[in-house]
């Protein structure tokens, strides 16, 4: 194989912290090397460093053979990089094919006039389509098409530019089983054309399914590289942490049941006009947490929408420690103390124009307002302390609370705004999908809160899609299928076998 890109001795520093310290790394022609490394350890640093978007304070860059100190957008574009990120860059309003070609529409001659070619635009678009499977009208606008096939659209663009080199960043995080096979079946694809991919993910057993090499990061610092054949799982976790990490956070003395507990929410026959959820009826007593599996579309996040005030129901009751509370909105459902840490994090889990500060002290102002939050003081003082004491609790990551949200690691937002929650002393918290994109490492810090929180008093519930994850920290979990609880498993008698025919209606 052939080195197609060569990182040497690449560091990094901002203001306060040196995020890279003395990084090498190269990709190969024909491979998958992954990326590995809590959140905050410098994959996304170094890989915007690849491509333009920082310049790194020492170190070279080696494309093809030509060497750069630094690169800009541009230069990475022209030498054949690519980067397809979390969350995608497609435009919406554009069709598929515009997408692929932004920025370098192909042209002909009318008259005297230059005007777009969208003959020829339409047949590379379909070659391009075509080449990675997605069956679909280059000219479909890209807002009418699903998360995976929009991942699609963003490599197909890659290869529209003729890229050498890939990088793709958790690519897996919003996508279905099959979807993932899928993309494995187009990134094997990739490979056998001769393109290095990039592959960052945390999800463990994929690395191992798709990978060819692995590279952990930890802290800014190199790690280690190695054949994927030649480590376990939990070579890598030990790699990328340093230590072994708890697999379970339930009680060890758990109960069977919670019936004999207090009852701290409940909620009684939740429906909504457009079906999604139908009759829903369930409790969370104190010190338990609940857990709602089921496969995507289910209506697992519907309902949780409709309890916070997010989306309406057409009936039910929602009861907090005993008495009834009427949610309209998501102000009233902090005013009653709900909390919900939603699945997508970067559009409605924290202010991007605000600091680490402003983010986590805006619940506590929001809950002592008046008038539907026109009225009340917010206090400079007030900020500082209250972020301070939830970086020093949830270990935030940050070299000062005045730093930009948006600076900050995936998981390390993520305990942003978990703190704001926190901070705002909710009584019941909501998480959905709470560790979607996040580090084995930073998973962990969670899952104890988590346990934390309800070995305090607080109500916790758990949307997730990822099995592991409910069976680890939850006491009684809750099967949803087409809008119903059709199974309700004690922790003890929860299997990933009993609660996937629950949910693919194997057994009722």
């Amino acid at each position: 194989m052939s080195t197609l890109v060569e990182m040497k001795g690449v560091v990094k520093k901002f203001p306060g912290v040196t995020a890279l310290k003395d990084i090498s790394f190269d990709i190969q022609a024909g491979e998958v090397h992954v990326l590995l490394g809590e959140n905050g350890a410098g994959k996304s640093t170094l890989m915007k460093i690849l491509s333009g978007v920082y310049q790194p304070t020492e170190g070279k860059i080696i494309i093809g053979g030509k060497e750069f100190s630094k690169l800009t957008p541009k230069d990475s574009y022209e030498n054949g990089i690519s980067v397809i990120y979390q969350e995608l860059s497609v435009i919406n309003e554009l069709s598929i094919q515009e997408n692929l070609f932004v920025g370098k529409l192909p042209m002909k001659k009318v008259g005297l006039a230059s005007v777009v070619d969208y003959g020829e635009m339409n047949k590379r678009a379909k070659e391009l389509l075509a080449k990675i499977g997605l069956n679909r009208d280059p000219k479909t606008l890209v807002e009418d098409i699903s998360v995976s096939e929009k991942q699609q659209v963003e490599i197909a663009k890659a290869l529209a530019s003729d890229s050498k080199v890939i990088v793709m960043d958790e690519p897996t995080a919003s996508l279905t089983n099959k979807e993932v096979e899928h993309l494995f079946d187009v990134v094997r694809a990739l490979k056998k054309e001769g393109k290095g991919i990039v592959f960052i993910s945390h999800k463990l057993a994929e690395i191992k399914e798709i990978g060819d090499r692995v590279s952990v990061l930890k802290d800014g610092a190199y790690v280690g590289t190695k054949q994927v054949s030649d480590v376990s799982v939990d070579d890598l976790v030990t790699m990328m942490v340093g230590r072994t990490v708890q697999n379970t956070y339930q009680h060890e003395d758990a109960p069977d049941n919670y019936d004999g507990e207090e009852v701290i929410f409940e909620v009684k026959n939740l429906s909504r006009k457009d079906g999604k959820v139908k009759d829903v009826s369930f409790k969370l007593h104190k010190g338990e947490i609940v857990g709602f599996s089921g496969l995507v579309g289910s209506g697992r996040s519907e309902m949780m929408n409709s309890i916070f005030g997010a989306e309406p129901k057409s009936s039910g009751e929602v009861f907090i420690g005993g008495k009834k509370v009427n949610i309209k909105s998501p102000y009233s459902a902090i005013k009653n103390g709900l909390a919900m840490v939603t699945e997508n994090r970067r559009e409605t889990g924290f202010f991007h124009n605000f600091d680490i500060k402003q983010n986590i002290s805006i619940l506590p102002f929001i809950k002592s307002s008046t008038l539907g939050g026109a009225g009340g003081l917010t206090s400079s003082k007030f900020e500082k302390e209250c972020a301070e004491a939830q970086k020093k609790s949830l270990n935030i990551k940050c070299y000062s609370v005045d730093q930009g949200i948006t600076e900050l690691s995936g998981g390390n937002q993520q305990k942003v705004i978990l703190g704001k929650w926190v901070a705002a002393d909710s009584q019941i918290i909501i998480f959905d999908e709470p560790t979607k994109g996040i580090d084995i490492g930073s998973k962990s810090e969670i899952y104890t809160l988590m346990r934390k929180l309800a070995d305090e008093g607080k109500g916790v519930l758990v949307v997730s899609s990822e099995l592991p994850e409910l069976l680890a920290v939850c006491d009684t979990i809750n099967v949803f299928r087409e809008g119903q609880i059709v199974k309700t498993f004690p922790h003890r008698e929860a299997t990933e076998e009993n609660i996937i025919k629950a949910s693919t209606a194997d057994i009722a």
